[in-house]
């Protein structure tokens, strides 16, 4: 079963947070610096490094996660997912799954 994760990025030059899914973060990641969607968010800037992730078990517990957590638009509650796993933990017994 392949995994989904709900990740966030931070870029220091911008000091602005991006909140995104995708089943590699790593490879994400570096389009993301690389500006390969250039109608992107995040082609204001090129430091983009991982913040936090969360590791899903189905593409649509992690949109549903990653719409759960950009209508929060919250700095604090991003800083309190990383703060706080449990946080996380109930976000995936929310968006649980179903079969």
């Amino acid at each position: 079963m392949q995994s989904y994760y709900v990740y966030v990025i931070y870029s220091e030059s911008t000091d602005a947070f991006y909140i995104g899914q995708s089943v590699d973060i790593e490879i994400r990641l570096h389009q993301h610096n690389l500006h390969e969607n250039e109608h992107s968010h995040t082609s204001i800037a090129d430091d983009w490094v991982l913040f936090y992730y969360i590791t899903c078990e189905c593409r649509r517990q992690a949109i549903q996660i990653e719409n759960h957590i950009k209508h929060m638009k919250s700095r604090k509650y991003l800083e309190n997912l990383k703060k706080h796993p449990e946080i996380s933990s109930k976000l995936k017994a929310i968006y649980a799954c179903t079969k």
